[in-house]
């Protein structure tokens, strides 16, 4: 039985499913004579299945690929504005996040990378980015203590946003919120 993941407590998700096909559809048998294939005779020849459960605001997000787990938080869910304090409730969805690595992971290496969206300085949000993955992996590490698991914390600041900042040529305050996150990667066992 398949098990959808779970996201913060309570929040409602919107599911999305996306397929990584190698190449193209192939039929069998041969087409009917007007050249028409049954469509359950359709094969889709997959490399990669990628399942994404997304809270309906957006702020958090999972996505499975293979045996790698993303959980993506936005900033706003985890800091002030401009910060890298993380917050009390941050401090609590992290620990559901801990939860869930404990249960899942394969151990080894949990990567977490900051984010932020393209305001200000690009020297500035690098270095945000990077004390805000700073301070996600001291929450988890000290919550994660004894696990048979290490951490990297990098920030990338605005060098790769998840959705374009500028919505023609204008600046997107939605897009903005949802590029200023933390991701948190590891490999379930």
């Amino acid at each position: 039985m398949s098990r959808f993941p779970e996201l913060g407590r309570g929040l409602a998700a919107v599911l999305t499913l996306a397929l990584a096909v190698g190449q193209p559809a192939q039929a069998t048998p041969a087409p009917d004579p007007e050249g028409v294939f049954p469509v359950d005779t359709i094969r889709f020849p997959v490399d990669t299945i990628r399942l994404t459960v997304e809270s309906l605001d957006a702020s958090e997000s999972e996505t499975r690929e293979d045996k790698t787990v993303t959980v993506t938080l936005t900033s706003d869910v985890l800091f002030a504005l401009d910060k890298a304090d993380v917050t009390a409730k941050a401090e609590a969805r992290l620990a559901d996040v801990a939860e869930k690595i404990e249960k899942e992971s394969a151990g080894g290496v949990i990567k977490i990378v900051g984010h932020t969206d393209d305001q200000g300085e690009k020297a500035y949000n690098l270095r945000l980015s990077k004390r805000r993955a700073e301070a996600v992996r001291a929450v988890l590490a000290e919550l994660l203590a004894g696990k048979s698991v290490t951490f990297e914390a990098t920030g990338y600041g605005e060098d790769k946003p998840r959705v374009p900042n500028l919505i023609d040529n204008r600046p997107s305050e939605k897009n903005r919120a949802l590029n200023r996150r933390v991701e948190i990667v590891y490999n379930a066992g």
